[in-house]
């Protein structure tokens, strides 16, 4: 898939009426990069590479948008993942330890 294509196409998944209810009910409260910074200097987040590498490891695939977020639990990196399928997957990583919870 052609760069342009591929940009257009996941700026039309990410302004889709479906993607923007989806975060409306997302309780988390995503970060600054001054706060995620500050996070990550602070030990209380581990860098994105190593939640980019958890990712990579288990699912696989390009990561198109990665976001530092606090929620109930703590924080967490949300990753968004374009499989070689052309499937959309979210992932979600413990920003304290790195691991990989889960992805969808």
């Amino acid at each position: 898939m052609p760069k342009a294509l591929f940009l257009l196409f996941v700026a039309a998944v990410t302004a889709s009426p479906l993607g923007n209810a989806a975060r409306a009910a997302d309780p988390l409260r995503c970060l600054s990069p001054e706060q995620r910074r500050a996070a990550i200097a602070n030990h209380q987040a581990v860098p994105l590479g190593r939640a980019m590498r958890a990712v990579r490891g288990r699912v696989g695939g390009d990561i198109v948008r990665a976001r530092l977020c606090e929620g109930a639990g703590g924080l967490v990196y949300l990753l968004t993942v374009l499989a070689r399928d052309g499937k959309v997957t979210r992932a979600t990583v413990d920003a304290a330890s790195g691991n990989l919870l889960g992805g969808r």
